[in-house]
């Protein structure tokens, strides 16, 4: 008989998958950017790329569960359900290839949008 040995422990800070996730969202065509979880006023937040973009990402675990909440804004014009469906997928699939652990839900909320800049 093999005998197991425990090595030890590895966590994964909250933190840590805010990170990816913000990251994986920004990269997203039609992402104006992050926005602020609570709005001011009837209006959204635009979170500032130099301030912590995290803020605009929410992770809950619970029973080796990862779920994430997206708070964005996106470009005036764009196919919100398609955006929004894409965010999901490249979340998913970034926050799982980078730690190995599944992810049981992301969830996208649209706080609004916007017409970016033309320079």
């Amino acid at each position: 008989m093999a005998e197991e040995q425990r090595l030890g422990s590895i966590e994964i800070s909250p933190v840590a998958i805010a990170s990816l996730a913000s990251q994986a969202v920004l990269g997203c065509y039609g992402v104006v950017g992050m926005a602020s979880r609570t709005l001011r006023d009837g209006l959204a937040v635009l979170l500032h790329p130099s301030e912590s973009s995290r803020q605009g990402v929410q992770v809950g675990l619970e029973d080796d569960r990862i779920t994430v909440d997206l708070f964005v804004i996106l470009e005036y014009g764009v196919r919100v359900s398609e955006v929004a469906h894409n965010i999901m997928q490249s979340v998913k699939f970034n926050v799982e290839k980078t730690l190995g652990v599944p992810v049981a839900e992301v969830n996208v909320h649209v706080q609004g949008l916007r017409i970016s800049d033309p320079g």
